[in-house]
């Protein structure tokens, strides 16, 4: 519980423990089912690798619509178990979307995304005139 001094008197703050996901101080991430993401800017383009382990390729949704890459899952697991005199039956349901706005440097039409080893890449080549020229020597007249 989280306490917070006012004139000198301490009270609980209420509003952090309701706003947090369990008041017994049960789970220490509560927004543990947003994957965490990296983004790299290369010089040719743009990596976003999202931590996902435990998924298949299939349970993902890439999109593009408006500059504005969204990257979304939904899993469905459901488990029965009969025995003689009773039943177990367990369900889960885990989603996560994720939406990220291209920069303008960004070329939609050539973006690639792989599953390997819980790592969800996603390449973003940048536009060819976006792309850093190379040197070139200019003769004096």
């Amino acid at each position: 519980m989280s306490i917070v001094k006012r004139n000198n008197l301490f009270f609980p703050s209420l509003m952090n423990d309701f706003m947090g996901p369990d008041w017994f101080g049960g789970t220490e991430k509560w927004n543990a089912s947003m994957p965490a993401v990296n983004i790299k800017d290369n010089t040719e383009g743009f990596e976003l690798e999202l931590a996902v382990p435990g998924m298949k390729k299939d349970d993902f949704t890439v999109e593009i619509d408006n500059d504005v890459l969204t990257i979304s899952s939904e899993v469905k697991t459901e488990n029965e178990e009969k025995e003689n005199n009773y039943t177990r039956k367990e369900f889960s349901f885990t989603s996560f979307k994720r939406a990220f706005t291209l920069p303008e440097t960004v070329d939609g039409s050539k973006i690639d995304a792989k599953y390997e080893d819980g790592i969800l890449k996603l390449t973003l080549p940048k536009k060819q005139e976006a792309l850093p020229k190379p040197k070139r020597m200019i003769e004096i007249g």
